[in-house]
Parts: structure tokens; C-alpha cells; sequence
């Protein structure tokens, strides 16, 4: 049994991220075209499109603004002509911003992660789902976070983004569940990264003793659920919230 998705065509918002990268990478080892969604980092959308292809994948890169319908609009036709219809979404993409206290966090902060968060959603599902609709099959991931469940201090911004696209994937999940199309989320804890093994910070034992495995996660055991949740093999997991995080938070029954 292995992951194979020959015949799809894969699109990851916020491709040339720290995790992104690893997705996109992972989706085309698994067989898949794949779009490459970058919003600056032009450099580094064309440098992961060169190793895709050295996998023998199909690629595309396009630019695109997520917060915005036109722009994802306007991306889905580029994409279809560049590459193919899109079968499997990953959206991945967030705004960055400085977390502090709800008291001090600039009201713009909240806006930009449900501009990212839950709009993102909503307009990637606007524009892809009828295509897998009449296709009769797709795919929906969501990056969310562990976060959503913890409620720690300063994440109020991220966390209020991030539930309600919670929300936005369950009611999808509904919505186009009788045309073969899942929507799910993975939720990562805190993790392990090109960045920290280029600064050698990969460790963190106050973190790690909260972790039931003792040990932060890797990008490619994310991008290996996001494959996961792309293929056949969860052909009935649909409306799912995944935790991807050695079991720091647990979600309840």
C-alpha cells in the first residue's frame, strides 16, 4: 500500500514556506503536478519548481494575493492553463505579525488573520470546488495549529483566525461531502524546520516535556499527513481536525 496520486494535480498556498516547501516536495514524490503558490519569494518558488522537476513532476509557480477574490480568481485561470485543473488544495498560506496581548495587539492583526485564515478558505473553495464537483472527486487540506485548542497568552490574533477556518472546513466538509470531496485540517505543534536546523535550535526540552512523544515534529511528518489526507487511502475521512503533534493536545469525544 503506498500513497499515490499519479493523476492529480495539487495546489499549495504558501508553497515556498518552511513547511510549504516540504508539502509541495512530498505531494510531487507521491506523483502529483504541482502548483506552487508563492506571494514574494520568487527566488525561492522557481528554486522548489527546478527540484520538482528533478523528481520528474509537472509544476507550475503563480503568484497570487490569498486575502483577495480577484487574485485567487484570476490564479485558478492561470493555473488551468499552465497546468491542470486543480484536484487537491492545501492551504497553507498565513499572514505574519508580531503576537502580544490582546490588550497591546493592533486591531489590523486581527483582520489579517481572517483575511488569511478564514477568507483564503472561502475563496479557495469558491473557486476550485465546482471543478472537483464536476469531476467528482477532490481534496480540501487546511493548515491550522495546535494552538487553536491551547489558548496560551498572545495568540489571540492566530488563534481567532485559525478557528474560524475551523469552522469554514466543517461546514465545507458538509456541503461537498456527496461529490467525493473531503475537506480536513491538519494542525501541527511546534515544529522542527529547515530554518531550525540551519540554526541548530531543533531542541526545546521545556516544549518537549509537554509532548507525550518527548519530542517536537518534523516538516516532512506534517507534509506526510497532508499527502495522507490527499490520496485515496482517506477516501472516507471528511470534517476532521487532525493534530500533528506527538500528542500535545488531544481533541475530546
Amino acid at each position: 500500500m503506498k500513497i499515490d496520486l499519479g493523476t492529480r494535480t495539487a495546489l499549495v498556498t504558501g508553497a515556498t514556506g518552511q513547511l510549504g516547501r516540504v508539502m509541495a516536495r512530498t505531494l510531487a514524490q507521491c506523483g502529483a503536478n504541482v502548483a506552487i503558490h508563492y506571494r514574494g519569494n520568487e527566488d525561492q518558488a522557481r528554486a522548489l519548481q527546478e527540484e520538482l522537476t528533478g523528481l520528474g513532476a509537472r509544476s507550475a509557480i503563480v503568484k497570487a494575493d490569498i486575502t483577495d477574490w480577484q487574485s485567487i480568481a484570476d490564479m485558478k485561470q492561470e493555473l488551468e492553463a499552465k497546468l491542470a485543473p486543480i484536484d487537491i488544495v492545501v492551504a497553507n498560506a498565513v499572514a505574519q505579525y508580531q503576537w502580544t496581548s490582546i490588550l497591546e495587539q493592533p486591531p489590523e492583526d486581527y483582520a489579517s488573520q481572517f483575511d488569511s485564515c478564514v477568507m483564503q478558505s472561502v475563496y479557495l473553495a469558491k473557486a476550485f470546488a465546482p471543478g472537483m464537483v464536476e469531476r467528482k472527486w477532490g481534496r480540501f487540506v487546511g493548515i491550522n495549529t495546535e494552538c487553536a485548542m491551547q489558548n496560551f497568552p498572545t495568540q489571540s490574533a492566530y488563534i481567532a483566525g485559525k478557528r474560524g477556518m475551523d469552522g469554514i472546513y466543517r461546514v465545507l466538509a458538509k456541503e461537498i461531502g456527496e461529490h467525493g470531496i473531503t475537506a480536513n485540517q491538519v494542525a501541527p505543534g511546534w515544529t522542527i524546520s529547515e530554518r531550525d536546523r540551519e540554526n541548530h535550535t531543533e531542541r526545546n526540552e521545556a516544549y518537549e516535556q509537554s509532548v507525550p512523544l518527548r519530542r517536537r515534529g518534523t516538516d516532512q511528518e506534517i507534509a506526510n499527513a497532508v499527502a495522507f489526507l490527499a490520496s485515496d487511502l482517506a477516501s472516507f475521512i471528511t470534517g476532521a481536525y487532525i493534530p500533528v503533534n506527538g500528542g500535545n493536545v488531544m481533541p475530546a469525544i
